[in-house]
Protein backbone atom coordinates (compact mmCIF):
# COMPACT_ATOMS: atom_id res chain seq x y z
CA UNK A 1 0.00 0.00 0.00
CA UNK A 2 1.21 3.59 -1.15
CA UNK A 3 1.81 6.16 1.33
CA UNK A 4 0.28 9.40 0.53
CA UNK A 5 2.75 11.99 -0.51
CA UNK A 6 3.69 14.52 2.33
CA UNK A 7 3.33 17.69 1.77
CA UNK A 8 6.82 19.66 2.34
CA UNK A 9 7.05 22.92 3.85
CA UNK A 10 9.32 25.43 2.52
CA UNK A 11 10.76 27.33 5.07
CA UNK A 12 9.57 31.05 4.67
CA UNK A 13 11.95 33.63 4.30
CA UNK A 14 12.19 36.36 7.47
CA UNK A 15 12.43 39.97 6.50
CA UNK A 16 14.62 41.83 8.70
CA UNK A 17 12.79 43.99 11.31
CA UNK A 18 13.38 47.84 11.08
CA UNK A 19 12.74 50.22 13.44
CA UNK A 20 12.92 54.00 12.46
CA UNK A 21 12.99 56.23 15.03
CA UNK A 22 13.21 59.29 12.86
CA UNK A 23 12.61 59.98 9.22
CA UNK A 24 16.25 60.77 8.25
CA UNK A 25 16.25 64.25 6.11
CA UNK A 26 17.87 63.80 2.57
CA UNK A 27 20.88 65.58 2.74
CA UNK A 28 20.07 67.93 -0.73
CA UNK A 29 20.18 71.52 -2.11
CA UNK A 30 17.36 73.05 0.26
CA UNK A 31 19.34 71.56 3.19
CA UNK A 32 22.61 73.36 2.00
CA UNK A 33 20.54 76.43 0.91
CA UNK A 34 19.26 76.39 4.49
CA UNK A 35 23.13 76.48 5.55
CA UNK A 36 23.89 78.82 3.42
CA UNK A 37 20.97 81.77 4.76
CA UNK A 38 22.57 80.25 8.40
CA UNK A 39 25.90 81.23 7.41
CA UNK A 40 25.28 84.72 5.39
CA UNK A 41 23.15 86.01 8.28
CA UNK A 42 24.29 88.50 10.97
CA UNK A 43 26.30 86.96 13.71
CA UNK A 44 26.72 87.51 17.72
CA UNK A 45 29.14 89.96 17.40
CA UNK A 46 27.15 92.11 14.71
CA UNK A 47 24.61 92.38 17.67
CA UNK A 48 26.85 93.33 19.97
CA UNK A 49 28.73 95.62 17.58
CA UNK A 50 25.34 97.27 17.36
CA UNK A 51 25.51 96.71 13.46
CA UNK A 52 22.83 93.69 12.95
CA UNK A 53 19.65 94.87 10.78
CA UNK A 54 17.31 97.90 11.81
CA UNK A 55 14.12 94.95 11.76
CA UNK A 56 13.92 91.50 11.40
CA UNK A 57 10.35 90.52 10.16
CA UNK A 58 8.71 87.40 11.57
CA UNK A 59 5.71 85.67 10.32
CA UNK A 60 3.31 87.53 7.94
CA UNK A 61 4.76 90.79 7.08
CA UNK A 62 1.81 91.72 4.75
CA UNK A 63 -0.90 92.20 7.65
CA UNK A 64 -1.25 95.03 10.30
CA UNK A 65 0.07 94.91 13.15
CA UNK A 66 -1.45 96.02 16.92
CA UNK A 67 -0.98 99.77 17.16
CA UNK A 68 0.14 100.25 21.01
CA UNK A 69 -3.06 102.53 21.41
CA UNK A 70 -5.13 99.15 20.82
CA UNK A 71 -2.90 97.18 23.71
CA UNK A 72 -4.80 96.29 27.02
CA UNK A 73 -3.57 95.35 30.36
CA UNK A 74 -4.66 92.22 31.94
CA UNK A 75 -7.62 92.53 34.24
CA UNK A 76 -7.39 92.69 37.72
CA UNK A 77 -8.49 94.22 41.28
CA UNK A 78 -11.10 93.03 44.04
CA UNK A 79 -14.16 94.29 41.89
CA UNK A 80 -13.11 92.35 38.57
CA UNK A 81 -13.21 89.22 40.71
CA UNK A 82 -16.06 89.62 42.56
CA UNK A 83 -17.90 90.14 39.56
CA UNK A 84 -16.35 87.11 37.88
CA UNK A 85 -16.91 84.99 40.93
CA UNK A 86 -20.83 85.97 40.87
CA UNK A 87 -21.33 84.95 37.23
CA UNK A 88 -19.94 81.50 37.85
CA UNK A 89 -21.80 80.67 40.98
CA UNK A 90 -24.99 81.94 39.43
CA UNK A 91 -24.17 80.01 35.87
CA UNK A 92 -24.14 83.30 34.10
CA UNK A 93 -22.84 84.62 30.89
CA UNK A 94 -21.23 87.58 29.33
CA UNK A 95 -20.60 89.43 26.61
CA UNK A 96 -17.53 90.86 27.92
CA UNK A 97 -15.69 87.06 27.79
CA UNK A 98 -17.73 85.60 25.32
CA UNK A 99 -17.01 88.23 22.74
CA UNK A 100 -13.17 88.88 24.32
CA UNK A 101 -14.00 92.95 24.74
CA UNK A 102 -10.54 94.71 25.83
CA UNK A 103 -12.06 97.09 28.24
CA UNK A 104 -13.13 93.66 30.88
CA UNK A 105 -11.16 94.81 32.99
CA UNK A 106 -11.77 98.49 33.11
CA UNK A 107 -15.63 97.97 32.84
CA UNK A 108 -15.92 95.60 35.71
CA UNK A 109 -13.71 98.06 38.13
CA UNK A 110 -10.48 96.83 37.62
CA UNK A 111 -8.63 100.05 37.35
CA UNK A 112 -5.38 100.12 39.32
CA UNK A 113 -5.91 102.33 42.49
CA UNK A 114 -9.56 101.90 43.26
CA UNK A 115 -11.01 101.07 46.53
CA UNK A 116 -13.50 97.60 46.58
CA UNK A 117 -16.04 100.33 46.78
CA UNK A 118 -15.51 102.30 44.45
CA UNK A 119 -14.30 99.89 41.91
CA UNK A 120 -17.91 98.26 42.32
CA UNK A 121 -19.69 101.69 42.55
CA UNK A 122 -17.76 102.20 38.76
CA UNK A 123 -18.15 98.73 37.28
CA UNK A 124 -20.63 97.74 34.48
CA UNK A 125 -21.05 94.28 33.21
CA UNK A 126 -23.04 93.37 30.29
CA UNK A 127 -25.04 90.09 30.64
CA UNK A 128 -25.31 87.64 28.09
CA UNK A 129 -28.95 86.06 28.14
CA UNK A 130 -30.44 82.70 26.57
CA UNK A 131 -26.89 80.91 27.31
CA UNK A 132 -23.69 81.02 25.54
CA UNK A 133 -24.61 79.55 21.85
CA UNK A 134 -26.24 81.68 19.21
CA UNK A 135 -27.69 80.36 16.13
CA UNK A 136 -25.85 82.81 13.75
CA UNK A 137 -22.34 82.99 12.35
CA UNK A 138 -21.40 86.85 11.69
CA UNK A 139 -18.07 87.30 10.33
CA UNK A 140 -16.49 89.43 13.27
CA UNK A 141 -17.83 87.91 16.42
CA UNK A 142 -16.58 84.80 18.40
CA UNK A 143 -19.79 84.02 20.12
CA UNK A 144 -20.39 80.07 19.79
CA UNK A 145 -22.47 79.47 17.41
CA UNK A 146 -25.24 76.23 16.55
CA UNK A 147 -28.20 75.19 14.59
CA UNK A 148 -29.54 73.77 18.07
CA UNK A 149 -28.70 75.65 21.40
CA UNK A 150 -29.33 74.25 24.50
CA UNK A 151 -32.71 74.69 25.81
CA UNK A 152 -33.74 78.28 27.69
CA UNK A 153 -32.88 78.11 31.72
CA UNK A 154 -36.30 79.46 33.30
CA UNK A 155 -34.20 80.13 36.40
CA UNK A 156 -32.37 82.83 34.67
CA UNK A 157 -34.40 85.88 34.91
CA UNK A 158 -34.41 85.39 38.42
CA UNK A 159 -30.77 84.57 39.06
CA UNK A 160 -29.75 87.59 37.06
CA UNK A 161 -32.22 90.04 38.84
CA UNK A 162 -30.47 88.30 42.24
CA UNK A 163 -26.95 89.05 40.51
CA UNK A 164 -27.35 92.56 39.42
CA UNK A 165 -29.18 93.62 42.94
CA UNK A 166 -26.14 92.20 44.63
CA UNK A 167 -23.81 94.13 43.10
CA UNK A 168 -25.26 97.23 43.85
CA UNK A 169 -24.76 98.92 40.16
CA UNK A 170 -26.36 102.32 38.79
CA UNK A 171 -26.84 100.88 35.16
CA UNK A 172 -26.47 97.38 33.93
CA UNK A 173 -26.49 96.26 30.13
CA UNK A 174 -28.42 93.30 29.09
CA UNK A 175 -27.84 91.20 25.66
CA UNK A 176 -28.61 88.35 24.47
CA UNK A 177 -27.36 85.98 21.31
CA UNK A 178 -30.00 85.26 18.69
CA UNK A 179 -32.49 82.46 18.91
CA UNK A 180 -33.79 82.10 15.68
CA UNK A 181 -34.57 78.27 16.65
CA UNK A 182 -37.28 79.99 19.43
CA UNK A 183 -40.96 80.68 18.07
CA UNK A 184 -40.69 84.86 19.15
CA UNK A 185 -36.64 84.78 19.42
CA UNK A 186 -36.48 84.51 23.29
CA UNK A 187 -38.15 88.23 23.41
CA UNK A 188 -40.62 86.84 26.23
CA UNK A 189 -37.64 85.14 28.07
CA UNK A 190 -35.44 88.76 27.69
CA UNK A 191 -38.54 90.68 28.90
CA UNK A 192 -39.51 89.21 31.96
CA UNK A 193 -35.83 89.19 33.03
CA UNK A 194 -36.27 93.40 32.74
CA UNK A 195 -39.08 93.11 34.97
CA UNK A 196 -37.54 91.04 37.75
CA UNK A 197 -34.55 93.89 37.65
CA UNK A 198 -36.86 96.62 38.12
CA UNK A 199 -38.76 94.56 40.41
CA UNK A 200 -35.76 93.81 43.00
CA UNK A 201 -33.88 97.02 42.34
CA UNK A 202 -36.02 99.86 40.60
CA UNK A 203 -33.36 102.23 41.37
CA UNK A 204 -30.95 100.58 38.88
CA UNK A 205 -31.09 101.63 34.85
CA UNK A 206 -31.35 99.43 32.52
CA UNK A 207 -30.03 98.75 28.90
CA UNK A 208 -31.04 95.75 26.32
CA UNK A 209 -28.61 95.32 23.96
CA UNK A 210 -31.08 93.28 21.56
CA UNK A 211 -30.93 91.08 18.35
CA UNK A 212 -33.37 91.98 15.09
CA UNK A 213 -36.07 88.93 16.51
CA UNK A 214 -35.82 88.30 12.26
CA UNK A 215 -38.35 91.50 12.20
CA UNK A 216 -41.06 90.58 14.38
CA UNK A 217 -41.73 93.76 15.31
CA UNK A 218 -43.97 92.33 17.87
CA UNK A 219 -41.05 91.01 20.02
CA UNK A 220 -39.15 94.47 19.50
CA UNK A 221 -42.39 96.30 21.15
CA UNK A 222 -42.77 93.39 24.14
CA UNK A 223 -38.99 94.40 24.90
CA UNK A 224 -39.44 98.45 24.55
CA UNK A 225 -42.23 98.15 26.95
CA UNK A 226 -40.51 95.99 29.22
CA UNK A 227 -39.24 98.77 31.49
CA UNK A 228 -35.98 99.07 30.05
CA UNK A 229 -34.60 102.84 29.94
CA UNK A 230 -32.14 101.96 26.54
CA UNK A 231 -33.00 100.14 23.67
CA UNK A 232 -30.17 99.09 21.87
CA UNK A 233 -29.90 97.41 18.49
CA UNK A 234 -26.24 97.63 16.61
CA UNK A 235 -26.05 97.92 12.83
CA UNK A 236 -22.35 96.90 13.11
CA UNK A 237 -21.06 98.39 9.84
CA UNK A 238 -22.69 100.30 6.82
CA UNK A 239 -25.00 99.17 4.41
CA UNK A 240 -22.48 98.50 1.70
CA UNK A 241 -20.60 96.04 3.78
CA UNK A 242 -22.96 94.55 5.82
CA UNK A 243 -23.60 91.72 4.16
CA UNK A 244 -19.60 90.97 4.23
CA UNK A 245 -19.61 91.08 7.77
CA UNK A 246 -23.20 90.29 9.54
CA UNK A 247 -25.03 86.80 8.95
CA UNK A 248 -26.79 86.49 5.69
CA UNK A 249 -30.22 86.28 8.53
CA UNK A 250 -29.16 90.42 9.38
CA UNK A 251 -29.84 93.44 7.28
CA UNK A 252 -29.13 97.05 7.69
CA UNK A 253 -33.01 97.84 6.78
CA UNK A 254 -33.88 95.81 9.11
CA UNK A 255 -31.80 97.19 12.15
CA UNK A 256 -33.01 100.65 11.26
CA UNK A 257 -36.78 99.48 11.37
CA UNK A 258 -35.82 97.74 14.44
CA UNK A 259 -34.88 101.33 16.06
CA UNK A 260 -37.76 102.86 14.39
CA UNK A 261 -39.98 100.30 15.81
CA UNK A 262 -38.14 100.77 19.61
CA UNK A 263 -38.64 104.79 20.09
CA UNK A 264 -42.43 103.95 18.83
CA UNK A 265 -43.04 101.70 20.79
CA UNK A 266 -41.36 102.96 23.66
CA UNK A 267 -42.45 106.04 23.31
CA UNK A 268 -44.47 106.79 26.43
CA UNK A 269 -43.30 104.08 28.78
CA UNK A 270 -41.29 105.29 31.57
CA UNK A 271 -43.71 107.53 33.29
CA UNK A 272 -43.62 109.52 29.64
CA UNK A 273 -39.92 109.68 29.35
CA UNK A 274 -39.50 106.86 26.87
CA UNK A 275 -36.81 105.15 26.08
CA UNK A 276 -33.44 106.43 24.40
CA UNK A 277 -31.84 104.48 21.56
CA UNK A 278 -28.58 103.39 20.64
CA UNK A 279 -26.56 101.67 17.99
CA UNK A 280 -22.70 101.09 17.45
CA UNK A 281 -20.22 101.17 14.40
CA UNK A 282 -17.43 99.33 13.87
CA UNK A 283 -14.85 100.70 12.30
CA UNK A 284 -11.80 98.80 9.91
CA UNK A 285 -13.72 96.20 8.19
CA UNK A 286 -13.50 98.02 4.38
CA UNK A 287 -16.09 100.70 4.70
CA UNK A 288 -16.06 103.80 2.55
CA UNK A 289 -16.49 107.62 4.11
CA UNK A 290 -19.00 108.64 2.41
CA UNK A 291 -20.84 104.96 3.53
CA UNK A 292 -20.00 105.82 6.91
CA UNK A 293 -21.86 109.53 6.35
CA UNK A 294 -25.09 107.52 4.87
CA UNK A 295 -25.40 105.54 7.76
CA UNK A 296 -25.68 108.47 10.43
CA UNK A 297 -27.58 110.21 8.15
CA UNK A 298 -30.08 106.94 8.07
CA UNK A 299 -29.90 106.28 11.77
CA UNK A 300 -31.08 110.30 11.90
CA UNK A 301 -34.17 109.37 10.23
CA UNK A 302 -34.96 106.97 12.68
CA UNK A 303 -34.29 109.15 15.65
CA UNK A 304 -31.50 106.99 16.67
CA UNK A 305 -30.07 108.70 20.74
CA UNK A 306 -27.05 107.62 21.19
CA UNK A 307 -23.98 106.29 18.46
CA UNK A 308 -20.47 104.71 19.48
CA UNK A 309 -17.56 104.07 16.89
CA UNK A 310 -15.20 101.38 17.48
CA UNK A 311 -12.32 99.49 15.95
CA UNK A 312 -12.89 95.76 14.77
CA UNK A 313 -10.61 93.88 16.39
CA UNK A 314 -10.17 90.28 14.83
CA UNK A 315 -10.86 88.00 17.40
CA UNK A 316 -9.40 84.81 16.05
CA UNK A 317 -7.55 83.44 12.65
CA UNK A 318 -11.09 81.96 11.93
CA UNK A 319 -12.79 85.68 11.86
CA UNK A 320 -13.31 88.38 9.46
CA UNK A 321 -9.77 89.80 8.69
CA UNK A 322 -9.03 93.61 10.19
CA UNK A 323 -9.23 95.62 6.72
CA UNK A 324 -7.09 98.74 8.45
CA UNK A 325 -6.37 99.97 11.77
CA UNK A 326 -7.93 103.69 12.28
CA UNK A 327 -6.21 106.23 13.72
CA UNK A 328 -7.37 108.39 16.64
CA UNK A 329 -7.60 111.13 14.92
CA UNK A 330 -10.45 109.67 12.33
CA UNK A 331 -12.69 108.49 15.63
CA UNK A 332 -12.41 112.26 16.93
CA UNK A 333 -13.53 113.44 13.32
CA UNK A 334 -16.65 110.98 13.60
CA UNK A 335 -17.68 112.15 16.69
CA UNK A 336 -17.64 115.67 15.59
CA UNK A 337 -19.32 114.89 12.20
CA UNK A 338 -21.86 112.80 14.64
CA UNK A 339 -22.43 115.63 16.87
CA UNK A 340 -23.02 118.12 14.47
CA UNK A 341 -25.54 115.71 13.04
CA UNK A 342 -27.92 116.31 16.23
CA UNK A 343 -27.21 113.07 18.13
CA UNK A 344 -27.78 113.32 21.57
CA UNK A 345 -24.33 111.42 22.83
CA UNK A 346 -21.42 109.92 20.63
CA UNK A 347 -18.57 108.06 21.91
CA UNK A 348 -15.80 107.19 19.47
CA UNK A 349 -12.34 105.79 20.01
CA UNK A 350 -10.41 102.73 19.04
CA UNK A 351 -11.39 101.03 21.90
CA UNK A 352 -14.95 101.79 22.63
CA UNK A 353 -17.25 99.16 22.76
CA UNK A 354 -21.38 99.06 22.31
CA UNK A 355 -21.17 98.69 25.78
CA UNK A 356 -18.73 100.88 26.75
CA UNK A 357 -18.98 102.82 30.46
CA UNK A 358 -18.14 106.38 28.84
CA UNK A 359 -21.17 106.28 27.30
CA UNK A 360 -23.53 104.89 29.99
CA UNK A 361 -22.24 107.46 32.53
CA UNK A 362 -23.78 109.92 30.33
CA UNK A 363 -26.71 108.13 29.24
CA UNK A 364 -27.52 107.95 33.36
CA UNK A 365 -26.91 111.54 33.89
CA UNK A 366 -28.92 112.20 30.86
CA UNK A 367 -32.21 109.83 31.89
CA UNK A 368 -31.75 110.78 35.58
CA UNK A 369 -31.49 114.31 34.81
CA UNK A 370 -34.79 113.91 32.74
CA UNK A 371 -36.54 112.36 36.04
CA UNK A 372 -35.39 115.43 38.06
CA UNK A 373 -36.51 117.93 35.62
CA UNK A 374 -40.02 116.31 35.37
CA UNK A 375 -40.35 115.95 39.17
CA UNK A 376 -39.48 119.19 39.47
CA UNK A 377 -42.01 120.44 36.78
CA UNK A 378 -44.54 118.17 38.32
CA UNK A 379 -43.96 120.54 41.33
CA UNK A 380 -44.05 123.65 39.81
CA UNK A 381 -47.59 122.57 38.48
CA UNK A 382 -48.85 121.46 42.16
CA UNK A 383 -48.03 125.07 43.48
CA UNK A 384 -49.08 126.91 40.40
CA UNK A 385 -52.36 125.25 41.45
CA UNK A 386 -52.51 125.41 44.77
CA UNK A 387 -52.12 129.23 44.13
CA UNK A 388 -54.62 129.33 42.01
CA UNK A 389 -57.30 127.89 44.67
CA UNK A 390 -55.95 130.10 47.44
CA UNK A 391 -56.43 133.09 45.28
CA UNK A 392 -60.00 131.75 44.05
CA UNK A 393 -61.12 130.95 47.94
CA UNK A 394 -59.83 134.63 48.90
Amino acid sequence: MMQPARATLRPSRLQPFVRYLATPSPAGPSRQSFADTLEDGPTLDDFISGEAPDRILLGKAKAPRLPAHLKTKIPTGSSYTKIKNDLRGLNLHTVCEEARCPNIGDCWGGSAGMTEEEGKKNATATIMLMGDTCTRGCRFCSVKTSRAPPPLDPHEPEHTAEAISRWGLGYIVLTSVDRDDLADGGAHHFAETIRKIKHKAPQILVEALTPDFRGDMDAVALLAQSGLDVYAHNIETTEAMTPFVRDRRANFRQSLEVLRHAKQAGRNTNAGRGVLTKTSIMLGVGEQPDEVRHALEELRKVDVDVVTFGQYMRPTKRHMKVDRYVEPPEFDKWKEVADNMGFLYVASGPLVRSSYKAGEYFIENVLRGKAGQRAAAKSSLQTDETRERISTST
